[in-house]
Formats: C-alpha cells, structure tokens, sequence
C-alpha cells in the first residue's frame, strides 16, 4: 500500500509539473539596448513580480541592435516581441516588414529636449547655431529633433547635431562641449548627477513624439493573440505600478537589477520623470493605445523629410486589440 500511495504521489506531482510546463509557453522579447537601462524597468518588473507567470508566459529577454533592428529580428522569426519607439514601424513597415505595434507604453513622447542652463537658451527658437547630441542618425532622437525644429522653422543645416552615442551624450554634456541633446530621462539624469544644471521640455510640446512601443509581427498576432495579449497587460500592469508608487517600484526594480544596487535614490527620481512625462495617459486615449491621427502626422513628417519613401496605410502600422 505505501508503494502504492508513493508512485501515486509521484504520478501526480509528474502530472501537475507537466500541466505547468504546458501552462508557462515561452516567448522571447527583444530589447533594442542593454536590457539594464531603467527605460526598460516595467518589463524586468512584470518579470519579477510574476506578472507573466500570471499570463502564462516563460519570457526570456534579449537584446538587440536599436528599434531597426529589433523591428527585422520579430518580423523573421527570430523573436516572438519586440520593443523600439511607436514610429519604428513606419520605418521598417516602408521596407516591406510586417510588423506592427501592439502597445504604446506612455501618452507621452520618451525622447526629451535638454540643454545646459549657462547657455542661454530658452527653448527650440535658440537652438541656432549651438551643439547637440544625439543617439545616432538612424535613431528617434535624431528625427524628433529634426521635427522640432522644423516646427519652430529651422533645420538641421541650422544646428551642429552629433551622433555620438548614449555615453557621449552624457559626457560630453557634463564637459560642456554639447549645449544640448535629445534624449531620454535618463541621460539627462546622469548630467545632472554630475552637478550641471539643465533645462528641459518634452519633444511632443513640439512635434507628435511617441513613447516606447512593443512591437510584433502580423504572424504572431494572427496566431498567437493570447500571447501578445498576455505579454502586453502585464508590462501595462508594471506601468501602472511605476504610476502609483515610484519609490516602491524603484526599490522593487533594484531588487530584479543588480547592476543598479545602491542607487535606489538615483532610480526613484528617474521613475517619477517617467511616470510624469512619458506614461501619463494621453487626453483622448487609454495608457497602451496609439493613435491614428498622431501616427498619420509622424509619417507626414518622416516622409517629407526623406527619412523614408513611402507612405503606408496607418491601419497597418499598429493594433489597438490588445488593450484591456
């Protein structure tokens, strides 16, 4: 009888372990930069307070060559989700990728303008003449500043942009040879910890900037909608905990990123700059929803400016569906 009620035991505990592999499906998400950077903390905080698990997913994290590349490896099949900025999919769309974006993760645009205070500069209308960094010129942070400051009537003949990558962008503000970038909260963060003071507008005061956006391809969303579904709520879930509560979500997000241990002080304040000028929600639309209109003026923008050329149908460039 005990070698019964045993192999039973065994049995079941066979039985339940397999139910829980079958549950758990795995998916792969790509990051456009190291998966470190605080940008990317409601996806390391859906992770690690089971927000997946609850979905049912086994997410393992990559990452990529920026939002291009990412964009590419979903639309081939080399991973199931990516991330990049909501106007990647023009880009990449335009080349014949099919590939759309299923969540905008702000109502807000992440790139923002900053520029050191002892140069006398108020806004865009002084950017002439001056230095500014950017990621590179294949990047969101290169075309929003173009779109800035085409709105104030400029252009980049105007305006010393250079690309010199997110740790050139920050010391080379701190050592005053940029005046200013264009870039995210962090970076302007990091300038300054360094004891310089900054000044600071949100890029979509100006121009139709968008948020970070996850991306999939027209495959997937055909196929496996529960899984985009799933993947999608559960870091709209860890936004909504950043939202609520930026010192607990800091110190969480601390915990699942070692490589940011002792700077929880440093993490709370970029977390609150996040939660104010890049998750707010949008006036017309709920947090995670694009918006036809916004991504039609982007495109407008992009194609006049030769950043690419052809329009696509908007309808094909994102999905609202996933949204709960």
């Amino acid at each position: 009888m005990k070698r019964f009620i045993l192999s039973a035991t065994t049995a079941t505990a066979v039985l339940f372990g397999a139910a829980a592999a079958y549950a758990n499906e795995a998916v792969t998400y790509l990051f456009p930069a190291p998966d470190f950077l605080p940008a990317f903390s409601p996806f390391h905080l859906a992770k690690g307070k089971g927000y997946f698990d609850e979905a049912g997913l086994d997410v393992t994290f990559r990452i990529g060559k920026g939002g291009a590349d990412v964009a590419t490896q979903v639309a081939v099949g080399n991973a199931d989700l990516g991330g990049g900025i909501g106007d990647t999919p023009i880009i990449v769309r335009a080349n014949g990728l099919e590939i759309k974006g299923v969540a905008l993760l702000g109502g807000r645009g992440l790139t923002q303008l900053a520029w050191r205070a002892d140069r006398g500069m108020s806004g865009p209308e002084d950017f002439k003449g001056k230095t500014f960094g950017v990621l590179a010129y294949q990047d969101t942070t290169y075309y929003n500043l173009l779109g800035v400051l085409s709105s104030v009537g400029l252009s980049k003949d105007d305006v010393d942009i250079q690309a010199v990558g997110a740790g050139g962008v920050i010391q080379l503000s701190i050592s005053g040879d940029l005046d200013g970038m264009s870039g995210v909260p962090e970076w302007i963060a990091a300038v300054e910890g360094a004891g310089v003071e900054m000044q600071q507008v949100p890029v979509d005061t100006y121009f139709p900037a968008m948020a970070q956006a996850i991306f999939a391809s027209d495959e997937t969303i055909e196929e496996r909608p529960e899984v985009v579904s799933g993947f999608v709520n559960a870091v709209i879930h860890a936004i909504e905990d950043i939202k609520a509560d930026p010192a607990q979500a800091a110190a969480d997000y601390v915990s699942f990123v070692p490589q940011h241990a002792g700077k929880e002080d440093e993490i709370e304040a970029i977390m609150r700059a996040y939660a104010e000028k890049v998750y707010a929600e949008a006036a017309d639309r709920p947090l995670g929803t694009f918006s036809a209109e916004q991504m039609a003026e982007v495109q407008d923008f992009y194609v006049d400016a030769g950043i690419v050329r052809g329009r696509t149908p908007v309808e094909d460039l994102y999905t609202n569906e996933f949204i709960e």
